[in-house]
């Protein structure tokens, strides 16, 4: 028997495939409630750093056992891409664990996550566990109190795909800024991003007496300073990525100040809560694919990789394909320019062949400003989603205000999306309403800003 797939009550406009991952899971637990055995999974990263997740399952015997497969190895999927993982802890059935040692092996389904986690990103085989309920460690995430240092000279930078950009803050006021366009993705040589990186560095510190302190923020895995993984340095043969790794523990060594770089998201995620004033933050930027960055309710940056682009968010057999990973129904289908791409077709609109990907956007955004019906749709639908999705996200983190950014939400876009989620609470989850707000950037946003809240990253000893 396969997992119950509940149809939306909001259906979205261009997809009446969609089959919400929180609804299935919602109608899953109802009716597991009343006869439920008790599953923990456990995920064990580096630094001995260690999350629990808790649910019920049929238990062993009942006619419905097998339904548990799907359910938990989609949550499994969840919480690995959420929170990362080297080492899987099942607590409660030798079945399911059994199932999951099979699926994430290198000759399983989920063969890229099993690499992934394991070789690319902790840098040791990726393993499943066994054990009794009362076996799985306890929850050992302390998360850092990162950022909100706004004291003396700092220098704040944000590495992207297409440009480095580069700011003087002093006291928490940028007194110079620059952006660089650049293209790291076609070096091949370390050499090239550590002279490109140590330019800009040098550049925002000749505009101050003295540095203090340097924050940093780029696309990828961070682990203790260390990019693991990350598609700026793609084009880095895998012998030379070593150096990569190590870059920017060598910069720190020789300009020997604090130096602190973690995921883009997570810096948008503190921006927004610097500029917001609170804590318990999901920022979800809908660019080119989906990133993501949260802060918790005690306002830290707990250290998860919080790649929600690979996190599925729609369990219906019918849902895309996610190119890279080659899984189905992942939000980098459903919150990026890739998701406008997906249903431009199906809302009647034929975007010109042979240009960028950001002409693309723009062609369709033209129309939507213009109130092309199809374009409406299409970022209504993406509404809808985006509704069912926060839902979603809302069983993995304690989120207060979710932060909508990207390309994406500019124009006419934003509103759509919000009013989209907004209906979404209203008829399926009105509870949310109350414990959930919904922001698009703001000037007070954009005044702290990406380069501000990387500079305040690092504490001045």
């Amino acid at each position: 028997m396969s997992l119950h797939l509940v149809p939306p009550r909001i259906q979205p406009a261009l997809d009446e495939n969609f089959r919400p991952a929180i609804l299935a899971n919602q109608n899953f637990q109802r009716q597991v409630e009343p006869i439920g055995a008790s599953l923990v999974l456990g995920l064990e990263r580096s630094g001995s750093e260690f999350a629990r997740f808790e649910t019920k399952i049929y238990p062993e015997g009942h006619p419905n056992f097998e339904a548990n497969f799907q359910y938990v190895e989609r949550i499994v999927k969840f919480l690995l891409w959420q929170r990362g993982g080297h080492t899987l802890y099942v607590g409660g059935s030798q079945k399911i664990a059994d199932h999951l040692k099979k699926l994430y092996s290198k000759n399983g389904a989920r063969n890229f996550d099993y690499q992934f986690m394991g070789e690319q990103v902790y840098e040791k085989d990726f393993s499943v566990i066994a054990c009794d309920v009362d076996e799985v460690p306890a929850s050992r995430e302390a998360g850092k109190l990162l950022g909100r240092n706004l004291q003396g000279h700092r220098i704040g930078f944000d590495l992207g795909a297409s440009d480095r950009k580069v700011s003087a803050v002093v006291d928490g006021t940028p007194i110079y800024s620059e952006e660089v366009v650049w293209e790291p993705r076609k070096h091949t040589d370390p050499e090239y991003h550590y002279r490109e990186v140590m330019t800009a560095l040098k550049t925002a510190a000749s505009k101050m007496p003295r540095v203090d302190a340097i924050g940093g923020s780029s696309a990828g895995i961070y682990i203790d300073n260390r990019p693991m993984v990350a598609s700026l340095f793609r084009g880095i043969p895998q012998e030379k990525f070593g150096e990569i790794k190590n870059m920017f523990l060598r910069i720190r060594e020789e300009l020997g100040v604090p130096l602190e770089v973690i995921n883009d998201g997570d810096v948008t995620a503190l921006a927004g809560s610097m500029s917001i004033e609170d804590n318990g933050i999901l920022g979800i930027a809908l660019g080119s694919s989906e990133a993501a960055g949260y802060v918790n309710v005690e306002g830290h940056i707990m250290g998860w990789l919080n790649e929600l682009a690979f996190a599925p968010i729609d369990y219906s057999p019918n849902a895309p394909d996610e190119e890279w990973s080659g899984d189905k129904g992942c939000g980098a289908n459903y919150f990026s320019q890739q998701c406008v791409f997906r249903l431009a077709p199906k809302a009647g609109i034929e975007i010109p062949a042979g240009v960028t990907d950001a002409e693309k956007l723009k062609f369709v955004q033209e129309k939507l400003e213009a109130g092309h019906e199809g374009a409406l749709k299409i970022w209504q639908t993406m509404g809808v989603y985006l509704g069912y999705g926060i839902a979603h996200y809302a069983d993995f983190y304690d989120i207060k205000h979710v932060l909508i950014l990207g390309r994406c939400t500019s124009g006419r876009g934003g509103d759509l999306l919000l009013e989209g989620a907004k209906k979404v609470f209203e008829t399926e989850f009105p509870e949310l309403l109350q414990k959930i707000e919904l922001h698009l950037p703001d000037e007070k946003v954009r005044r702290v800003g990406q380069s501000v809240a990387a500079a305040s990253l690092p504490v001045i000893n």
